[in-house]
């Protein structure tokens, strides 16, 4: 009858429950965590004071909540937006006050804005427009700086370009070849030769001289590089108006100050410290103005765009997450122990006295009385004991334990127990009191590591490994008690590969101590002593072996190239324009005669010696037509397509090329697919910009001439010679 009182019990209580339970608890078993919580809540929004149920409902809460961030995770991850939107609108409904509703929700719409602007950043550097997809990367990093799609296109963006044109790179109107010879002209006319054969418009600051002489020699230049290089030498700056206006000034700290464009961005750190990128963007870029919040650990810097941009690339080569590694420990302690013991053991006293009544020998006798007096000897009963004893013993004791320590850290393990000893500290000043502390003494097994994860996936470990052992206790002055510890200590440093296993033994300790006792000078007669007493042999020895094996959670995952070698600019201005040629282009000092600007640029006159009169040309008979084709491109990248025409008669063809490969940058309406029509003037030139596509990556192409015409004003007509190589080689993409 007893049993049956608890199983009534029981029974009645799940009679009593509210049937909402049971329905939620099979809800959840199905993984309907979120119908079990609707189930949940119209229970409890019915029985608000029912404990149980609300119990159940925080419970069901906490699991519906997690599976939904679960899936939204995912979903987020897939780019699966929609689907992503309508399940936080059910982690909403589940739970308005989640920590992580607001946050999700901001990830989750960033994440799709961020997947539209990656998808035009990859258009743009299909057409080659390498600015617009650079600054795209540069502003989806700002926001996610381990966003994967925009670290690759800005790995991209770098490898289509070289170094020297990394910053500072402007409009297809800039990137016309020019050639340059001025002797001693005036600042002033050189511009104006830029400004008509370019259509780049000029403004000059105030404090600008047109007066200052200019001695110029530059051929096969792009009209960006030769104002780069003009600037540098007059000690002039230019900042970029629009794509065809540019404004020059001094350069000097007042008119940087008035005309310089700065920028204030806003970077968030993940793994780097704050205080040491601080010091590094100071040392290395100079920014003007940088304040750090180590709270947020994010720093605000104030500069011009091109510093900024070497600014964010530095940080995005040291902001990496630290390696860490997993050491697998595994120390064995292994002891063995014998202990023989054989012979006689013969008592150690006899007495000889007067003996009582009773047959005892009493400590004390008292002669006299009526009892007689008697002489009694005695020995202890029995009178020898053989001992034939011996035992053995084999001990493991195994620590394994698993430690993942990131990368120059410290990690301890400590296997064992704290042994207490007390200290008395006794006054004796007025009334005598007596004050006890207590210490405690780890003994047992210690190991220190300190990993240090080489880029190759080497471990190079600092091992320190102690194992101590309690071998009696010692009794001191008061009381108290001390103990006597033994210990076995090693320290190294070892350099072992991704998951190669090290043994490291030889802390033994091995005792063999060997004891007699029985009758005085018998007992040690070899072999016969044993009949006179026991002789105890003991040996004990034991080994520690430590076993430690690594491996390489996550490494130093090293940035590309674009973010280790980066364009700096000059000393006195970080981050400024380069002012690097390309390879082809050439650059020297004026010849002797009156300066000039050749036909690359329309014809100008040195103020220091008038043009001599053009020599009229004999009747022609063949026109000559040179052609100036970029030899080598980036994947991605533009070609300048330069043709001059030498003769005075107006020449009128096509240029021709693989359309599958290479497309114009500006199409003309109604011209067919690899054929661009050119029309060029009596010693005029035209420059044909094409972009390399991406089926282009790797290949060398020809750029040619066809249904090339040439005649004059009269009506008469001359053959076309062609000077110069269309062969273009374009990059392979990396």
């Amino acid at each position: 009858m007893k049993k049956l009182i608890p199983l009534l019990l029981v029974a009645l209580l799940t009679a009593c429950a509210n049937p909402a339970l049971r329905q939620a608890e099979d809800l959840g078993r199905a993984n309907q965590w979120p119908a079990a919580l609707r189930v949940l809540n119209d229970a409890v929004a019915q029985d608000p004071a029912n404990p149980q149920l609300r119990a159940a409902q925080v419970r069901a809460r906490e699991q519906a909540t997690a599976r939904l961030i679960l899936q939204i995770e995912a979903l987020r991850g897939a780019g699966r937006w929609d689907e992503a939107a309508a399940l936080l609108s059910q982690l909403a409904l589940a739970d308005a006050k989640h920590p992580r509703l607001a946050a999700l929700t901001t990830e989750v719409e960033r994440s799709r804005r961020q997947d539209v602007q990656l998808a035009a950043g990859r258009v743009a550097l299909k057409e080659g427009r390498i600015d617009r997809a650079d600054a795209t990367a540069r502003e989806v990093l700002a926001e996610s700086p381990q966003h994967p799609g925009a670290r690759l296109l800005a790995s991209q963006v770098a490898q289509a370009r070289p170094l020297e044109s990394a910053v500072g790179e402007l409009g297809a109107a800039f990137q016309k070849p020019v050639t340059l010879e001025f002797r001693d002209a005036p600042l002033r006319q050189v511009f104006e030769s830029l400004a008509r054969s370019s259509g780049v418009n000029f403004v000059f600051d105030k404090e600008v001289r047109g007066d200052a002489r200019v001695t110029l020699f530059l051929r096969n230049v792009t009209l960006d590089e030769a104002m780069r290089i003009l600037l540098n030498t007059q000690q002039l700056d230019r900042k970029l108006l629009n794509d065809t206006s540019v404004l020059i000034f001094p350069n000097t700290s007042a008119k940087q100050r008035e005309h310089q464009e700065l920028i204030t961005r806003t970077l968030y750190l993940t793994n780097a410290d704050v205080k040491q990128v601080q010091a590094l963007v100071r040392t290395i870029a100079k920014v003007r103005d940088i304040h750090i919040d180590e709270r947020l650990n994010l720093l605000v810097v104030r500069d011009t765009p091109e510093v900024l941009r070497l600014v964010e690339k530095l940080i995005a080569s040291v902001d990496l997450p630290e390696p860490e590694v997993m050491l697998e420990v595994e120390v064995m302690e292994l002891a063995t122990d014998q202990v023989e013991t054989l012979g006689l053991q013969w008592p150690e006293t006899a007495s000889l006295g007067i003996s009582d009544a009773t047959g005892n020998i009493p400590a004390q006798v008292f002669v006299g009385g009526r009892n007689p007096i008697n002489f009694r000897a005695s020995i202890a009963n029995p009178a020898v004991v053989a001992t034939l004893r011996g035992s053995a013993g084999n001990t493991n004791t195994l620590a394994n334990p698993k430690i993942r320590v990131r990368n120059r850290d410290k990690a301890n393990v400590h296997i064992g127990q704290k042994l207490p000893v007390f200290t008395t500290t006794t006054n004796f000043t007025g009334a005598t009191s007596v004050a006890a502390s207590v210490n405690y003494l780890d003994i047992g097994l210690k190991l220190d590591v300190e990993p240090t994860i080489q880029l190759d996936n080497d471990v190079v470990i600092k091992v320190g490994l102690e194992v101590s052992n309690l071998i009696r206790q010692v009794a001191g002055p008061g009381g108290t008690t001390a103990y006597e510890i033994g210990t076995r200590k090693t320290a190294t440093t070892l350099r072992l590969a991704d998951g190669e296993t090290q043994v490291l033994a030889g802390l033994i300790n091995d005792e063999d101590r060997k004891s007699a006792s029985g009758i005085p000078g018998l007992s040690r007669i070899p072999l016969l002593g044993r009949l006179f007493g026991t002789h105890s042999d003991t040996r004990n020895k034991t080994e520690v072996v430590l076993l430690i094996t690594p491996r390489v959670v996550r490494n130093l995952a090293v940035p590309d190239a674009s973010l280790t070698r980066l364009p700096s600019g000059v000393d006195g201005s970080p981050g400024a324009f380069s002012s690097l040629l390309r390879r082809d282009a050439r650059v020297g000092g004026a010849p002797g005669t009156a300066g000039s600007a050749v036909p690359a640029v329309s014809p100008a006159v040195s103020a220091t010696a008038p043009a001599a009169a053009p020599t009229p040309p004999a009747a022609p008979t063949e026109a000559g037509l040179k052609l100036d084709v970029t030899p080598q491109v980036p994947a991605g990248g533009t070609v300048s397509v330069a043709l001059k025409n030498d003769s005075g008669l107006t020449i009128k063809g096509e240029v021709e090329y693989d359309a599958t490969r290479l497309a114009p940058a500006q199409p003309l309406p109604g011209s067919t697919p690899g054929r661009y029509p050119v029309e060029l003037s009596p010693r005029g030139d035209r420059v044909v910009v094409l972009r390399a596509l991406p089926a282009a990556a790797g290949q060398v192409l020809n750029i040619s001439l066809g249904a090339l015409q040439a005649s004059g004003l009269n009506g008469e007509t001359a053959s076309v010679r062609v000077d110069g190589s269309g062969l273009l080689t374009v990059d392979a993409a990396r």
